[in-house]
């Protein structure tokens, strides 16, 4: 039987968010139900809901997606971890991390599919987060650092079930120590290369053309 998790209990969720949890039990089904979401481009101001703001309002931009996912799956004994990118265009991107047989994985919604989850296969979180790097670059992206962050360092704040924004969690990953991670310069040229050439040819579309599609979740 799956742990529970301290500082949260059964009874603190409402008749429909303890069914969606009860659902999910795995990453993979988490991932699933987070794709079948539209997703959240924020057209009437900037939002960053909790689980509870997701399971209201049936949308999902990625840090609210990384945080819903930290909730149910710390539900199922999965420690809620985050993986945080740093980007030349200062557009990050989130993800909920997770090992599973000493190999990590990650649970994401993104606007680009080659940004959404992985499956565990993954030795270290440096590994993961690599994986992540040539489907990042676009028009203006390119990742340059990465950090693997644990929620439970905010101690009592509310990032699963507040009513209101949770902009705290943003400031806090603003500020968290990330550690360098690149390309060369030559790659980043090709990529984006490769990229602005897709977009003119097939406008609307985005790549899927990247060689480790397979590990994708």
């Amino acid at each position: 039987m799956a742990r529970r998790p301290a500082g949260i209990d059964r009874s603190a969720f409402t008749r429909r968010e303890w069914a969606i949890v009860e659902a999910l039990r795995t990453p993979l089904a988490v991932q699933r139900w987070l794709r079948a979401l539209p997703y959240n481009h924020e057209r009437r101001g900037e939002t960053l809901r909790s689980f509870r703001g997701v399971v209201q309002k049936g949308r999902v931009h990625c840090l609210e997606a990384a945080l819903a996912a930290a909730v149910i799956l710390e539900q199922h004994g999965h420690p809620p971890l985050l993986l945080s990118f740093e980007s030349v265009d200062k557009l990050d991107h989130v993800l909920f991390v997770f090992r599973k047989g000493g190999r990590w994985g990650a649970v994401a919604r993104s606007r680009d599919p080659g940004l959404h989850g992985r499956r565990p296969v993954f030795r270290t979180a440096r590994q993961l987060a690599a994986s992540y790097m040539d489907p990042y670059v676009d028009m203006t992206g390119r990742i340059v650092g990465f950090a693997v962050a644990d929620l439970r360092e905010l101690g009592g704040y509310d990032w699963r079930l507040a009513e209101r924004n949770v902009r705290k969690v943003e400031r806090w990953l603003v500020d968290y120590p990330h550690r360098p991670l690149g390309m060369s310069d030559a790659r980043y040229r090709w990529l984006h290369e490769r990229y602005r050439r897709y977009r003119a040819r097939y406008p609307g579309r985005k790549p899927v053309y990247y060689e480790n599609r397979h590990l994708w979740m």
